[in-house]
């Protein structure tokens, strides 16, 4: 069982947290067929097998980023090898035309009642969910948007792609190029984020320490401004070693908690979210009593 930290549980009931959603969040969805989308490292697993005349000369290379983690750069060869109509069409394929429904686990994420949630995922089975929940009152935001930092500064709630999403295939972050230019181009958008990270306790769900954002943002402000409270990950018991746990906290500032997932079904973590919305629930009465928001 996770010991959820009183800080984390304050943070999230006066809304001032931020609930990050990785691609284990959207495995948990599936289809009328009993179909779930795939993970990011499976994805482009499975585009090496649906591809794999063309993608023959560049099979070990991608196989051996894989097998490192180092997703952008598996899919960059990808990208540059089959194009990229060819290569939005299997992310539609894989992502939109499936028709995947929420699962347990989006409705536990939405009755933690987060005013901001980012996500790098490209699907948007949350965002649907959420947008019907709340009769469409959700604002839903992709980082190339300007108008951002006005929503934050509203009492709206607020869903953040960081990555973009499958339906405008042009804009997604999906190699190294297309992550450098996205910092560049949209330079206000990751000042954003550093300003989150440094007001907002962040909860990342459903996600690898390979990712990205996780890695630059929170080594950045780490080290930026020593001394902060700790941000939190997630995750299955036995997914990361002691020595990966304790460089998590020293270099990123990010406290790891733990769940059992004793049948690889992750099912726990729907049973903690649940222990974790009701302790939540009882914050914001206690604060409401006592008039101290």
């Amino acid at each position: 069982m996770i010991d959820w930290p009183e800080y984390l549980i304050d943070a999230i009931a006066r809304r001032k947290s931020v609930l990050f959603l990785g691609s284990g969040i959207s495995a948990n969805s599936c289809n009328d067929e009993g179909k779930h989308p795939l993970t990011w490292e499976a994805f482009l697993k499975d585009i090496l097998v649906k591809r794999s005349a063309k993608l023959s000369k560049q099979k070990a290379v991608i196989e051996q980023m894989i097998k490192v983690n180092d997703y952008l750069t598996a899919c960059e060869i990808i990208v540059e090898t089959l194009g990229d109509n060819d290569f939005g069409e299997l992310a539609a394929n894989e992502f939109r035309r499936p028709g995947y429904k929420p699962s347990n686990i989006h409705e536990a994420v939405y009755q933690l009642d987060s005013r901001l949630v980012l996500t790098p995922n490209v699907d948007k089975i949350y965002e649907q969910y959420a947008l019907n929940e709340s009769h469409s009152t959700i604002v839903i935001k992709s980082y190339y948007e300007d108008d951002i930092a006005k929503y934050l500064r509203t009492n709206d709630f607020l869903i953040i792609r960081v990555h973009g999403y499958v339906d405008d295939v042009s804009k997604i972050i999906f190699t190294h190029r297309q992550y450098s230019e996205a910092r560049c181009k949209y330079a206000s958008f990751y000042k954003i984020l550093d300003a989150l990270i440094l007001t907002h306790t962040f909860v990342f769900l459903g996600c690898g320490i390979s990712d990205p954002d996780i890695q630059l943002i929170l080594e950045n402000m780490n080290f930026l401004y020593p001394g902060c409270l700790p941000h939190y990950f997630v995750t299955a018991k036995d997914t990361y070693s002691k020595e990966i746990e304790k460089s998590l906290l020293h270099n990123r500032n990010l406290e790891l908690l733990i769940y059992d997932n004793f049948d690889g079904t992750h099912q726990q973590l729907l049973v903690e979210l649940k222990e974790l919305i009701g302790k939540v629930e009882d914050k914001r009465q206690e604060i409401s009593s006592k008039g101290i928001w």
